[in-house]
């Protein structure tokens, strides 16, 4: 299998440039389509069976391409698909199966406060675990406002995305540098830019959303504003004993990443079969756990959280799409990124970033770890070196933050945005096209980030 990976691999890294970009267009095509289908024909795209056809379309050639070329690849992409769907999709209904009782005020400083807990819980329950948890009580507390879509965004900027940054259970490229040998705590050596990219996301918010209340009318800002109680019910959760099943949602990540990879994987029968292993019981094991999630949790608790099956049929339906057509894109940019003369840490961080937008930011983090270490000359398994080199250092710290924040820029930079987006929708939020959200990000993030450059790399 070795020399077949070296084979495919050496196959893209002399194509030329028009080849090249030829093996791109069906990835590239099929995010056009994500953003326009749904401007130009929208009752088409309303229908999950459409989306199929288009994912269908644009999808199915790059997997026949490699069926015949190197199955292999198609196969380890298919169990990457198949583990990224199972944790979204175990979260989404084990997170469904909470009813967080006791509907907070929507103010402006609540509200910030609330963005600033999920900013917490996203370095202990992941950012899809998170997100999945808050955005109903958030979108609940916030029904009676006209201007709220705002909130739906930042809630995307700040608890999907930019939170994930301080623990590797935070956001999947951490994870994947913890498991390659970056120790655990190497990622809180990111406070600071942590610190700073959320606490101005959080400030920033504020004042939109003090600006957006300001527009409410005035019997609701008062009626709001004269309320002395926090909440507007008595606080209470139903269907607790799914938080056992979410923290066992962590347990078997870290059970799959922390033991069965690396001992019953590399040590014994080499990498490969590590990563099959893995994924294999974590794709089963995440089934479980959605299945006794959905089976034992009160009818009542799903009808209070307007509970279906859409939002991740969708999400489902357009990243078979999206992992199948992006192959091409990682293998080149792989075969081909030593050519791009990235030497500085702010280089890192902004191509890093820029391809995590819109590739999977997992294998984007591994392809620039691998091209850091190459720049340095580093030789040998994992990334353990290259996180105690001291420019390694600040290399690793570059390509994690450009993957993980700028996962923030669009919708399919990371898996819980569509989720988010899906379930606003879903509870009759009208939520920004493609473009439309790319111009918030565009106008906020970009000059954040920015920032953060100049402050840090």
């Amino acid at each position: 299998m070795e020399n077949e990976v070296h084979g495919i691999h050496e196959f893209f890294a002399g194509m030329p440039v028009p080849l090249a970009a030829l093996f791109v267009a069906p990835f590239v095509l099929l995010l056009i389509s994500i953003a326009v289908l749904p401007l130009l024909i929208p009752h088409f795209w309303e229908k999950n069976r459409n989306k199929a056809i288009v994912s269908f379309v644009f999808g199915l050639p790059v997997a026949v391409f490699f069926i015949f070329k190197d199955w292999n690849v198609l196969a380890r992409t298919s169990l990457e698909y198949g583990a990224f769907i199972a944790l979204l999709g175990a979260l989404f209904i084990i997170s469904g199966g909470i009813y967080i009782r006791g509907s907070f005020k929507d103010t402006p400083l609540i509200n910030a406060v609330f963005l600033g807990i999920g900013a917490i819980l996203s370095n202990v329950i992941g950012t899809t675990g998170a997100s999945m948890l808050l955005i109903r009580p958030l979108i609940r507390a916030n029904r009676d406002r006209h201007h709220k879509v705002h909130t739906v965004i930042f809630f995307i900027f700040i608890v999907s995305n930019c939170s994930g940054l301080l623990t590797p259970l935070g956001d999947p490229p951490l994870f994947l540098g913890f498991l390659k040998g970056v120790s655990f705590a190497w990622t809180f050596r990111l406070f600071w830019e942590f610190s700073f990219v959320v606490g101005a996301l959080l400030v920033i918010y504020y004042f939109f959303d003090v600006y957006f209340f300001k527009k409410e009318p005035r019997h609701f800002r008062e009626v709001v504003v004269r309320e002395e109680n926090i909440l507007s019910e008595r606080f209470g959760i139903e269907g607790r004993r799914n938080f056992f099943l979410l923290f066992s949602v962590i347990a078997v990540i870290l059970l799959a990443g922390y033991v069965l990879y690396p001992v019953s994987g590399p040590a014994i029968f080499g990498e490969s079969f590590g990563v099959v292993l893995s994924e294999s019981f974590q794709i089963m094991a995440l089934a479980v756990l959605a299945v006794l999630s959905y089976r034992c949790t009160p009818t009542h608790v799903h009808q209070r959280n307007h509970f279906n099956f859409h939002p991740i049929i969708e999400v489902a339906i357009l990243f078979a799409g999206i992992f199948a057509a992006m192959i091409p894109a990682l293998l080149i940019l792989e075969a081909q990124g030593q050519g791009f003369g990235v030497d500085r840490s702010w280089q890192f961080f902004w191509l890093t970033g820029s391809l995590s937008s819109f590739l999977d930011n997992a294998p984007t983090y591994l392809t620039f770890t691998s091209l850091a270490k190459g720049v340095l000359g580093l030789t040998g398994e994992g990334l353990r070196i290259l996180s105690e080199h001291p420019l390694g250092q600040q290399y690793l710290a570059a390509i994690s933050c450009g993957a993980v924040l700028m996962g923030a820029n669009t919708y399919i930079g990371n898996g819980p945005n569509f989720m988010v987006k899906a379930i606003a929708e879903h509870q009759k939020i009208k939520m920004p096209s493609f473009f439309g959200y790319m111009l918030w990000s565009a106008g906020i993030l970009l000059p954040l980030f920015a920032v953060v450059t100049f402050l840090f790399f």
